[in-house]
């Protein structure tokens, strides 16, 4: 009832045009939730340009693709030239395969997990879990550490931690249907985004996609946020 009241108070205060994303407030924070809905938009990946070199910025991701962006976001993480760091999926085809095994960073601070997109729906899957019983996606990025697991914050989250930074991540409704992309404003804590997740916009399994290079890009509102070239990036589009 409270996700619902929210993003109706949001669809009254927002103009038009930029009801695909909106600011919320929690624990005194500000985020940003960009909305897809599945039934009239399209989410895909991208990450290299027709020459087979990474595309790098928002610039480049417009030329690509065919369709006007209502928005887009940097899309997992990445080694420094520009390869996707586990699995990754564009038009249905796997170019980077999967890790399962802990690691260093973010990225191995296991449960970590998969964020795949099919004709239909869209859902976060713990990688484990997706190894064990996998499921054929039309684009997928690996990234970590999960945000939200069934409903639960990530063990290692600490409500008292001094590791706040800009970050993004990515989290789906339980039909699949509509997919939530956040960013924060300023620097915040695992544990502050993944209880956005969880008990603002209700839900169940959300992954971190990166920190510090996270940028947001929604044309309609002139936003484009500055930074370093990325690696994969989040296109989405009208249908």
């Amino acid at each position: 009832m409270i996700r619902h009241a929210l993003f109706a108070w949001l669809a009254l205060a927002v103009p038009s045009v930029a009801q695909d994303c909106a600011p919320v407030t929690h624990r005194d924070r500000v985020f940003t939730v960009c909305t897809a809905d599945l039934a009239t938009q399209k989410v895909t990946l991208h990450l290299n340009g027709p020459d087979g070199q990474p595309l790098g910025s928002f610039e480049a991701l417009e030329r690509a693709v065919e369709a006007p962006i209502v928005f887009a976001m940097n899309g997992g993480m990445y080694h420094q030239d520009r390869r996707p760091v586990g699995l990754y999926v564009e038009d249905g085809v796997q170019t980077a395969g999967m890790v399962t095994q802990a690691g260093p960073g973010n990225f191995g601070m296991l449960p970590n997990g998969i964020f795949c997109v099919r004709a239909d729906r869209a859902d976060v899957f713990e990688t484990r879990a997706f190894a064990a019983d996998p499921v054929a996606c039309d684009a997928a990025t690996q990234s970590g550490p999960m945000l939200v697991i069934d409903g639960a914050l990530h063990p290692r989250f600490l409500p008292e931690s001094p590791s706040a930074k800009i970050r993004n991540g990515v989290g789906a409704s339980d039909d699949g249907g509509t997919v939530y992309f956040v960013i924060s404003d300023g620097p915040v804590t695992f544990h502050e985004m993944g209880t956005l997740f969880r008990d603002v916009l209700g839900v169940r399994n959300a992954l971190f996609l990166d920190g510090s290079i996270s940028r947001l890009h929604v044309p309609a509102s002139g936003r484009r946020d500055p930074g370093r070239t990325m690696g994969p990036m989040i296109a989405v589009t009208e249908r």
